[in-house]
């Protein structure tokens, strides 16, 4: 069973601020790989996480043909590493973009004022970390 904790909440929070911005890996159309730094990584309720996406034509379109993601949050100080495996969905549900894009750092708030990205919401299947492996129960 996956139940993210506060101090998924706390750390993913602060990430980017703190220097330790989520990377998430995503792969395109034509079975291509990308990785890109997620700085809007945010726990969204016990088993999902979301990010803002402004580039609609990068993680939020490759998302469609192939909605598979992973992500790694590692602080290297503290010898904290997560890794996150998942099904990304784009959500147009104006509250839940409100939600998503008002919890992002204001760093990247300034970035796209107009809010023309897009929220994206990840299921997880997976969470794993030391000593841990978490993964979605069937019926989840």
């Amino acid at each position: 069973m996956i139940e993210l904790t506060d101090e998924f909440r706390e750390r993913l929070s602060t990430a980017m601020m703190d220097g330790f911005p989520v990377v998430v890996a995503s792969v395109d159309a034509d079975s291509v790989p990308h990785v890109s730094f997620y700085g809007t990584t945010q726990v969204f309720d016990r088993n999902h996480l979301a990010l803002w996406a402004r580039d609609p034509g990068g993680l939020a379109a490759r998302i469609l043909t192939n909605p598979r993601v992973a992500l790694v949050y590692r602080n290297s100080p503290e010898r904290v590493t997560w890794l996150f495996d998942g099904i990304a969905r784009r959500n147009d549900d104006p509250a839940v973009r409100d939600q998503v894009f008002d919890a992002s750092p204001e760093l990247e708030r300034n970035q796209d004022p107009d809010r023309k990205g897009i929220a994206i919401v990840i299921e997880l299947t997976r969470v794993r970390g030391r000593g841990f492996v978490w993964e979605r129960d069937s019926d989840s």
